[in-house]
């Protein structure tokens, strides 16, 4: 179709001619398939809206090794929510680290700060316990702690080896604790109250150039922490404790993870009234780390005595903190033990120095330093003496003893500095050996040689004496002798069988002659001289009823007795 033929005709034309029709153009319609590329940028547009929206920013951790780190894998997380993605690990320039790039999302851009800590979590073995057994399936990931509040912001960080002790959002307090050597406790090693693990260790720190206490830092969980008050006392509980006491062998083990790690524990004063006037311990308090219970129940008592003894005899086993006692109960501990020698006598001498707590034995009240000295003599003038004694003869644990001895030789007791000196005397084996050597020597000095050679010649001379025929004459007479005085003893019973006969007849003849003598007084009443005299003639007369009477049961049983003698 042409431009002609799109055009009216002219208004002059035949009107008979044919009418042509009117073309119309249709207007360009929307097509339905232009909806799926417009999707696709409005969400390709809206993914890196979303994308740089998320993004946070980029850091650098630098680790000792890359070990379970996976590029573009490995994720960043706090409290299992990830907070970011590992996006390349390189060698540091120094070649003696890696390099591991992060990328955050916005999310933690507010939480990085010089405070934060990152570390590497994989399955460890720390003691006793087991951490990071998750990271088997899933793989090692980084976790990360924002650190308190109030840091400045970095992008820069240097991980940790080892996982921390404590989370900063943990409630809770650290402490320090000061004592000569570690032992086997370790980072991680757990604290412990009345056998609950209410904390762990968190590292040591040793003194500059090797000399001073090694400082123990450690953690104790909320609410335990207002339980430590500025008394309270921390001893070791590492390994196995054993021990020979009155009940035989003893072990001790506090758990299987102390066993291992080594661990700590502490406990309230004991005194009724310390819990309530000791003050809560804050945060950051320094306190003494003991060897063992019994050492930190010693520290309790604050009252010392210093009391030197000196000793001649074998003090084997005896050590600093070995035990004082009384009557077998502890009133103090040995604190040192050292040999003295004299070069111009050639003297030799153990000097043993103690403390003894006289809150063991005594009040406080009744506590006075300045009357020590006058207790101390009155105690040495009754006997006191102090000895080293064998507790067992199986460890050779050997204490000193504060004994009484009997009829003990005077002694006196003096001041050397600050410190009472006690007078001793041998104790333990010593003492028995010394015994037993002194009862040696005085048999060693009996001469059982001239003895014996005496009693040779006595029982030689013996012999003769008694087969000698003097002496085989005298037994010969005294054998006849013998005989004769038997026969005379027959014929002094057949003697006095009639003067036995008739004594009963003369004791009934006594007792008339009483009953007469009787009438008689009756007769003669009053107090008149013939009376007194006729009384005092039946009492003789009642003795002598009796005396026969007496005698007649005596012969009567013994009739040999007039020639024997009763």
């Amino acid at each position: 179709m042409t431009s002609d033929q799109n055009s009216s005709p002219p208004r002059g034309q035949d009107d008979d001619d044919d009418a042509l029709p009117v073309a119309t153009v249709n207007k360009t319609r929307f097509s339905i398939i232009w909806i799926i590329p417009i999707l696709s940028v409005l969400i390709a547009v809206f993914l890196l809206w979303r994308s740089l929206y998320d993004r946070g920013p980029e850091i650098l951790i630098s680790f000792d090794t890359a070990d379970g780190l996976t590029s573009g894998q490995t994720q960043v997380k706090n409290k299992a929510v990830t907070l970011g993605t590992v996006d390349s690990i390189t060698l540091s320039k120094d070649k003696h680290h890696v390099d591991v790039r992060v990328q955050m999302t916005a999310s933690a851009s507010g939480l990085l700060t010089d405070k934060s800590r990152f570390w590497v979590v994989r399955p460890r073995i720390n003691g006793a316990s087991v951490t990071g057994l998750e990271t088997l399936l899933s793989g090692a990931y980084i976790a990360f702690d924002p650190g308190p509040p109030g840091g400045q912001r970095t992008t820069v960080f240097t991980g940790l080896e080892s996982p921390p002790g404590i989370q900063s959002d943990q409630p809770g307090r650290t402490y320090t604790l000061v004592a000569p050597a570690i032992g086997s406790i370790g980072p991680g090693a757990p604290v412990f109250f009345r056998d609950v693990d209410v904390g762990e260790v968190l590292g040591y720190t040793l003194p500059p150039g090797g000399v001073g206490p090694v400082l123990i830092q450690f953690f104790v969980r909320e609410p335990y922490d207002h339980y430590l008050r500025t008394n309270t006392r921390f001893w070791n509980v590492s390994g196995v404790k054993v021990g020979f006491g009155a009940g035989g062998l003893k072990v001790q083990m506090q758990s299987i993870q102390a066993l291992f790690s080594g661990g700590v524990a502490f406990s309230l004063n004991r005194s009724a009234n310390s819990v309530e006037e000791a003050e809560e311990a804050p945060a950051n308090t320094i306190f003494q780390l003991y060897d063992d219970k019994d050492t930190a129940d010693d520290a309790g008592y604050h009252e010392r005595l210093p009391v030197v003894t000196y000793l001649s005899s074998s003090v084997a086993g005896l050590t600093s903190g070995s035990s004082v006692t009384m009557f077998g109960i502890q009133i103090g501990s040995v604190t040192d033990v050292k040999l003295q020698l004299d070069q111009k006598t050639g003297h030799a001498r153990v000097r043993v120095a103690m403390d003894v707590q006289p809150e063991r034995i005594l009040p406080p009240s009744q506590i006075r330093h300045d009357g020590m000295l006058q207790t101390m003599q009155a105690l040495v003038d009754n006997g006191m003496r102090a000895s080293a004694s064998s507790l067992s003869m199986l460890t050779g644990e050997t204490n000193i003893s504060f004994d009484f001895v009997k009829k003990a030789t005077p002694a006196k007791t003096w001041m050397e500095g600050d410190a009472l000196v006690i007078p001793s005397q041998a104790g333990g084996m010593s003492g028995i050996m010394q015994s037993l050597s002194t009862v040696s020597d005085k048999l060693a000095a009996m001469p059982f040689e001239q003895i014996g050679d005496n009693a040779n010649n006595l029982l030689a001379h013996a012999d003769q004496r008694v087969n000698s025929s003097e002496v085989k004459e005298a037994l010969v007479q005294l054998r006849d002798s013998l005989r004769s005085l038997h026969r005379l003893a027959d014929n002094a019973d057949k003697g006095m069988q009639p003067l036995m006969k008739r004594l009963p007849e003369m004791s009934d003849q006594l007792d008339q002659t009483l009953k007469n003598a009787n009438k008689l007084l009756g007769s003669y009443g009053g107090d008149t001289d013939f009376h007194r005299s006729l009384q005092a003639m039946v009492v003789q007369l009642g003795e002598t009823a009796r005396s026969l009477r007496f005698m007649t049961d005596f012969l009567t049983n013994h009739p040999s007795s007039i020639v024997t003698g009763r």
